[in-house]
C-alpha cells in the first residue's frame, strides 16, 4: 500500500484555496456541498467567481495577507510559479495546515483524490498523483454500481446509532443488526429518496430485532442480464446482482456476469437446453418464492431481457400470487445486441418499416406464426432459438411469398468471445447452418436490412445471389 487515506471531518473546518483559473476553481468545486468554512485568495483584484461556487465562500482578492492560513485544516495552492508556491506552502505549514500544491507532487503533504460524493458516504480514489485521469475513470465506473441512496441510508443509520447500541450491546449483535437492516426495505426507500420512509424502515427493523426477529420482507427482482458481455448490463442490473442474497440464473448468463455477484451469494443454476429441462418452470417459480419468503433478496437472472421469450411474465405472475414483492429490470435483448454488433439496422427507412421478434420454439399446442404477415418485403424478422427449426421456417416464409434470395444474417454468440456473423439467403439458410456448424446461442435476422451491414462483412455475395435468383 503506497498511500493511507484518512477521512478528515469537514464540519466547521477551515479550507483555504489560493490561486486563479481552473487550477483553483477545480479545488473550490470539491467543497461546494461540504459543511466547512471555505476561503479563496484569488490573487487578482477582480477575480470572476465561478457560477457553482459554494454559497458563503469568502473571496479575498489580491495578495495573500499575513495570517491567511491561521486555523486552516487544508490549504490548496494553485500557483504556477514554483518559488511563490514554495513560499505559500511554507507559510501554510507553519500555521499547522496540510498542504496540496497543484501539479507539484514534491510540495504536497497529501494528494487530491477523485471523489465519489454520496452525502454521508464519501469514496476517495488516488493514484498518488501518478495518473489522476485513471482515478477519475475508476470513479466513473463506481458511480454506476453504488446505489444513489447510500448516503441517505448512512445518514439515517447515524441517527439511530445510540438506540441500536442499547438494543444490541455487543459488537457482534450490532453487526448482525446492521447487516439485516441496511439490506432490507430501508435501502430501497433510500434509493427512492424517501428520507422519512428510510428512517421509519430502520426503526421498524430495530423493533423486529429487539423482539428476536431477523427476517425482513423478501423481494424478487427479474433482471435482464443482456447478451453476455458484462459491460452491456444496465447500471441498475449490475447493482442488483451485486446486492443479491440469491441468484437464480439461466445457462445463457455468462460467467463474467455472475462474477459481479457477492462471493457469499447463493447461486442456483436452472438452465435449460433443447429437450432437457432439469428444473421445470413450476419448480423455478417455487424456488423464487421459497427464498424470498425467507426475507432474502432474490435475483432471477435471465439472458437478454426477461420479458422477451424468457417466460418472465409467468414468473412475475407466480410471485405476485404468493404475496411477495416483485420488480422487473429490463436488459438488452439478444436481438438488439447481435444486430448492433453486426451493424445491421433492424429498421431502415429504405428497407424495413417494421420488425418482429419471433421464437423458433413455440409452445406445443399453441398458435402458429402468421407467415403471411412475416413475408412482407419491408418487414424485418428476428428469430430467437431458431437454429434447429430453420429449414421449416425458411420454407414456410418462402411459401408465404417471401423472396428466396432475401438476405439473412446468423449471429452466433453475440457479444461473447467467438462471436461470428454468417451471411446467407433465405433459400440457403438451412445449408449455411449445417455447413458452418452453428450450435448457438444464435439469432437469425431476415430482411433487406441485412444489406446495410458493413461492406467488409457483407461483401457482394448477397447481390450476386439476388441477381441469379
Amino acid at each position: 500500500m503506497d498511500q493511507f487515506m484518512p477521512a478528515i471531518p469537514l464540519k466547521g473546518a477551515r479550507v483555504v484555496v489560493v490561486g486563479e483559473g481552473e487550477a483553483a476553481q477545480n479545488k473550490l468545486r470539491l467543497f461546494r456541498t461540504a459543511p466547512c468554512e471555505l476561503v479563496w485568495y484569488s490573487l487578482q483584484r477582480k477575480a470572476p467567481a465561478p457560477n457553482d461556487l459554494k454559497p458563503g465562500t469568502t473571496v479575498v482578492p489580491g495578495r495573500v495577507p499575513l495570517g491567511a492560513f491561521r486555523g486552516a485544516a487544508l490549504v490548496f495552492i494553485g500557483v504556477e510559479e514554483e518559488q511563490s508556491a514554495r513560499r505559500l506552502a511554507r507559510r501554510a505549514r507553519r500555521s499547522g495546515a496540510l498542504v496540496n500544491v497543484v501539479d507539484n507532487l514534491d510540495l504536497c503533504d497529501f494528494y487530491t483524490p477523485a471523489i465519489l460524493d454520496r452525502g454521508a458516504v464519501t469514496v476517495a480514489l488516488s493514484t498518488g498523483g501518478a495518473a489522476p485521469i485513471l482515478a477519475r475513470d475508476i470513479r466513473s465506473a463506481m458511480e454506476s454500481v453504488i446505489a444513489p441512496g447510500v448516503g441517505l441510508l448512512a445518514e439515517a443509520a447515524q441517527g439511530l446509532r445510540e438506540a441500536v447500541r442499547q438494543v444490541a450491546p455487543s459488537v457482534d449483535a450490532r453487526r448482525r443488526f446492521w447487516e439485516f437492516a441496511l439490506r432490507g426495505p430501508a435501502a430501497r426507500l433510500a434509493d427512492a429518496g424517501d428520507r422519512a420512509g428510510t428512517r421509519r424502515a430502520l426503526i421498524e427493523a430495530l423493533d423486529r430485532f429487539r423482539d428476536g426477529g431477523t427476517a425482513s420482507d423478501g423481494i424478487v427482482h427479474l433482471v435482464g442480464a443482456g447478451p453476455g458481455d458484462p459491460e452491456l448490463l444496465t447500471v441498475k442490473a449490475a447493482r442488483l446482482i451485486r446486492d443479491a442474497d440469491v441468484i437464480v440464473h439461466d445457462r445463457l448468463v455468462s460467467p463474467e456476469v455472475l462474477d459481479r455477484a457477492r462471493r457469499d451469494a447463493l447461486r442456483i443454476d436452472v438452465g435449460k437446453t433443447r429437450g432437457a429441462h432439469p428444473v421445470p418452470q413450476e419448480r423455478i417459480c417455487e424456488i423464487l418464492i421459497e427464498h424470498a419468503s425467507q426475507g432474502k433478496r432474490v435475483v432471477r437472472l435471465k439472458g437478454g431481457d426477461s420479458f422477451i421469450f424468457g417466460r418472465g411474465g409467468e414468473e412475475v405472475e407466480a410471485v405476485r400470487a404468493a404475496g411477495i414483492a416483485v420488480e422487473v429490470t429490463p436488459g438488452i435483448s439478444a436481438a438488439l445486441a447481435c444486430a448492433a454488433n453486426a451493424q445491421i439496422p433492424l429498421t431502415h427507412r429504405d428497407a424495413a418499416q417494421a420488425v418482429t421478434f419471433v421464437t423458433g420454439q413455440p409452445k406445443k399446442g399453441g398458435g402458429d406464426l402468421d407467415y403471411a404477415a412475416l413475408a412482407a418485403p419491408s418487414h424485418t424478422v428476428v428469430i430467437y432459438m431458431g437454429v434447429t427449426t430453420a429449414a421449416q421456417t425458411a420454407s414456410r416464409l418462402i411459401a408465404a411469398g417471401r423472396h428466396a434470395a432475401t438476405p439473412v444474417a446468423i449471429v452466433e454468440k453475440g457479444s461473447l468471445p467467438g462471436e461470428r456473423t454468417i451471411l446467407t439467403t433465405l433459400r440457403d439458410l438451412p445449408e449455411a447452418i449445417a455447413r458452418e456448424a452453428v450450435a448457438g446461442p444464435a439469432v437469425i435476422v431476415i430482411g433487406e436490412v441485412v444489406r446495410y451491414a458493413p461492406a467488409q462483412v457483407c461483401g457482394l455475395a448477397l447481390e450476386a445471389e439476388r441477381a441469379a435468383a
